[in-house]
């Protein structure tokens, strides 16, 4: 539990501002660091910092263990004397949304040249984390290696031989061929763990989010293919998504590969173990996305093209996190527990006594009881007016019909979409929810075109970058003003 009333800000590290196209772990970060603890703010909540692939989604990873490369920063790179100001100069694109396929076309040749750099090197604590990693980190490796071999093709389309994962055949790989994929994650972990400790040590904490499904072309499910729902040649028999209700008809088709839950439980739920281990080292406090699938989960047939035809299955329920806590002890989880809810994953989130999440932006709904209302908080959760998948709110205000419009007005009286701004940050700072999560746009104001993601669209997401002079030592102390009146801080 989240016991003490604390505030923090949403907002993901690839939005941070860079001169090279993408948020990095670099001098911004650190600038984001020192604006919450002027700002008075405990919490840092950011998205999954994993690799990213075809969709640009943090939540469809190819490997969920691994560190995102593109938040490498090249300017601290060249700190080290692994790169030369002229090696990068084509990251040089700071457009105003991220253009992921610059980034793919750069940066892989950019951070080989940092490698052929480092190997000339070798610092001291180089073997020890990949000694400490091994596991994870060798199955990272050899997927993407194994990746490039195959010109970018999916696993269940390589030759037999590294379709299926077997140690004995994949020995022929020596450290000299995986090194580079080494190297990423071991500089990775360097700027990451030295931002998060600048950050505990001004007293922000780190929320990490993880996300409850993994991608099907990953080195998750190729190198662990029996912890998934796979027939004998590897393809999924069954997918997740959610059913069908009043945002969408079809529902959404996520395509992710389910769990084996049943072999899970046999061992005693190793695999989810190991990731909630390394989601700690990672992070502070673990955001579990989608926490209604661990009670029950939307199973999709495969072969079909929308989520109508799905069924709800019974997920590991508390067993899983009963298994965690055993193995792992007490962790700070947060529950995201949104969407389609039933009685039985109201008890589950109170048996295991994770705050879960309340958004106000679902709130009106003419319902008096509506439970994602200010009035009727309860201290263990945390409030958000919006997350990722929601709009800003004066895209999201603007986006109501009429009627909704009206219920808004009836509740809140703004006079202006600033003026609704404001009211609705300070409704959710001052109720009695522990934890107050507000959306960095959400203080500058910012509409539309300021989304990270809409769920339902393919196109368009997580591009959205923060302008460089978003910073001020007014709005620090505005937001620190709120804080302190809330008694968050």
């Amino acid at each position: 539990m989240l016991e003490k009333r604390r505030a923090g800000i949403l907002l993901p590290v690839s939005c941070l501002p860079s001169p090279y196209g993408i948020g990095s772990f670099g001098k911004a970060a650190y600038d984001f660091v020192d604006f919450l603890k002027e700002a008075k703010q405990t919490y840092w909540q950011i998205l999954p910092i994993c690799p990213t692939s075809f969709g640009d989604s943090p939540y469809s990873s190819p490997a969920s263990f691994a560190g995102n490369p593109y938040f490498i920063d090249l300017d601290m790179l060249a700190e080290d004397n692994l790169l030369r100001a002229k090696d990068y100069v084509k990251a040089s694109k700071n457009t105003k949304f991220i253009d992921y396929d610059n980034l793919y076309k750069v940066r892989s040749a950019i951070l080989k040249k940092a490698y052929d750099n480092f190997l000339k090197m070798a610092p001291l604590d180089y073997s020890s984390f990949v000694n400490n990693n091994y596991k994870w980190l060798h199955d990272y490796a050899l997927f993407m290696y194994l990746k490039d071999k195959f010109n970018g093709a999916s696993f269940d389309v390589w030759e037999d031989k590294y379709k299926y994962y077997n140690e004995e055949t994949l020995k022929e790989f020596n450290e000299e061929q995986l090194g580079f994929y080494y190297f990423l994650q071991y500089e990775f972990s360097k700027q990451w763990n030295s931002l998060k400790q600048y950050a505990n040590k001004a007293g922000i904490k780190i929320i990490g989010d993880l996300p409850i499904y993994v991608a099907y072309d990953s080195a998750d499910v190729w190198a662990s293919p029996n912890m998934f729902k796979l027939d004998k040649n590897l393809k999924p028999t069954k997918v997740a998504g959610c059913p069908p209700d009043a945002f969408s008809d079809d529902g959404q088709f996520w395509g992710n590969p389910l769990y084996n839950y049943k072999l899970m439980k046999s061992d005693g739920y190793s695999w989810w173990i190991a990731r909630c281990k390394r989601a700690f080292e990672l992070y502070d406090i673990v955001r579990l996305d989608h926490f209604r699938g661990f009670e029950a989960y939307w199973a999709i047939p495969a072969s079909d093209d929308t989520a109508k035809d799905g069924k709800w299955v019974k997920g590991p329920n508390y067993a899983i996190f009963k298994a965690i806590k055993k193995s792992l002890g007490d962790k700070e989880f947060i529950a995201e527990d949104l969407g389609y809810l039933t009685e039985s994953v109201y008890k589950l989130v109170a048996k295991t006594k994770f705050p879960g999440m309340k958004v106000i932006e679902f709130g009106f709904d003419g319902k008096k009881d509506n439970e994602h209302l200010p009035v009727n908080y309860k201290e263990n959760i945390v409030a958000y007016i919006g997350t990722h998948d929601n709009a800003p709110v004066i895209g999201w205000y603007e986006a109501l019909t009429k009627k909704e419009k009206g219920v808004v007005n009836n509740l809140i009286a703004p006079t202006s979409c600033d003026d609704l701004v404001d009211k609705l940050i300070s409704m959710i700072q001052t109720s009695v929810a522990n934890t107050v999560i507000i959306q960095m746009q959400d203080y500058l104001h910012l509409g539309l075109d300021a989304r990270i993601n809409t769920p339902s669209n393919k196109a368009g997401n997580w591009k959205w970058r923060l302008d460089e002079d978003y910073q001020s030592a007014s709005l620090a102390k505005r937001i620190a003003n709120i804080t302190k009146k809330a008694s968050r801080c």
